[in-house]
């Protein structure tokens, strides 16, 4: 899953980062609020998570825009100890969840695993596909029961396709899902982890479709 954290303290945003991707989790940073809100579309983030108090933007009004834009995005709202009227506020303007700091990080990871779940429908850690089960939490996979080698980006990759089964994904948005601008990636890049993943998929009752020009989709066998 792929994370935007809107935090301005540095420190802060880099152990939550940190932790983030302790659990399998794409995260971009970005500490100004009006540059966060150029960079939030529709369906491209499976969750945001704001602080309240943001340069340029605060995180209550960037909280606005999203929701103004009808992006539907969980958000997880950063909140300060004691300001009671900035949580409720918060929930009113449509934040799924806030956390008061300083907070265990443990409460971090439970809230966004839950968050996550609520996404895509799920009341368990748990994603199912046919005979394909996904532990979000763990982030493995079985086939009929049998633990699949898969390697994290591959989970990633799996977890991207069957969590919206029929929806089609291009090769450039699973570039921006899955890698950093660091690594580089390209249309190549895609096509081999897709790759990878089907010939460790064999027996499935899903397929992973190549719609040329389009992308990809997962659609039962």
């Amino acid at each position: 899953m792929r994370i935007l954290l809107v935090e301005d303290v540095a420190d802060v945003a880099e152990a939550i980062v940190a932790c983030t991707q302790r659990m399998g989790h794409d995260t971009d940073w970005e500490p100004n609020g009006k540059c966060a809100a150029d960079r939030v579309t529709a369906d491209f983030y499976d969750l945001l998570i704001l602080d309240i108090m943001l340069p340029d933007l605060d995180g209550l009004s960037l909280l606005r825009r999203v929701r103004d834009r009808k992006i539907s995005t969980p958000v997880l709202m950063l909140t300060a100890l004691g300001e009671i009227e900035e949580r409720v506020q918060a929930l009113d303007m449509g934040a799924n969840d806030y956390l008061v700091k300083p907070f265990d990080f443990r409460e971090l990871e439970a809230r966004i695993r839950a968050l996550l779940r609520q996404a895509i429908g799920r009341p368990t850690n748990v994603l199912a596909c046919a005979n394909l089960t996904i532990d979000l939490k763990s982030h493995t996979a079985q086939l009929d029961g049998n633990a699949l080698d898969l390697t994290r980006r591959e989970v990633m990759l799996l977890e991207i396709l069957v969590t919206r089964p029929g929806r089609i994904f291009s090769k450039n948005e699973l570039i921006d899902r899955l890698f950093s601008i660091d690594e580089n990636p390209n249309a190549n890049t895609v096509e081999q982890h897709v790759a990878r993943l089907r010939k460790k998929l064999t027996g499935a009752h899903f397929s992973i479709r190549t719609l040329r020009g389009l992308g990809y989709q997962v659609i039962a066998s």
